[in-house]
């Protein structure tokens, strides 16, 4: 995904480190005060991109923790619950990316303004030229389960290409399928 699309001066290092990473662990409902352990112990397993889903209490608090612990160890993003508040919140606190379930023209357009990488929610043609026009730089296949790697391996047809991310479902049973498909 990395390179893609990008709009003006939005940080490109951040889509190269998650491509090269090949998986964004998507740390949904921990604690801050375990959030820098388990992003640590991903790190240690191999995982070079998490993304704090922002939908729990202390969530954007727990961005800058990881954030500050990691430093260049990992690209650290902010995901779920993402409108354009949140979004600025989570950047300011040191979130490299963002992450939507959606597609929220504010929310690309917040993420776009700071500089940082947007992945909102796709599903169909539609919500990617959606996606596109609003500026994002890839796109979440959310979720996975209903698409799977039959849909990332369909010809990408006639709406702008744009990098697609899997997530949610059967990503762990089916992810060899997913990056074979181009995921």
């Amino acid at each position: 995904i990395g390179g893609v699309g990008l709009s003006g001066d939005v940080n490109g290092d951040a889509l190269d480190r998650i491509a090269a990473s090949g998986v964004i662990a998507v740390m949904r409902g921990v604690d801050r005060d375990r959030a820098v352990e388990t992003a640590r112990a991903l790190v240690r397993g191999g995982v070079g991109a998490v993304e704090l889903t922002a939908d729990a209490p202390g969530a954007v608090d727990a961005v800058a923790d990881v954030a500050a612990a990691l430093g260049d160890e990992a690209v650290v993003g902010a995901g779920t619950g993402m409108d354009a508040a949140t979004a600025s919140r989570a950047v300011a606190a040191g979130a490299e990316f963002g992450v939507a379930p959606h597609t929220d023209p504010a929310t690309v357009e917040t993420c776009n303004r700071h500089g940082v990488p947007t992945i909102p929610g796709v599903q169909t043609p539609t919500e990617a030229v959606r996606a596109v026009e609003a500026g994002a730089h890839a796109g979440k296949l959310f979720p996975a389960a209903t698409g799977g790697a039959g849909h990332l391996a369909a010809p990408p047809g006639p709406p702008p290409p744009i990098p697609l991310v899997p997530t949610r479902g059967r990503v762990a049973a089916t992810g060899g399928a997913c990056f074979a498909a181009g995921a």
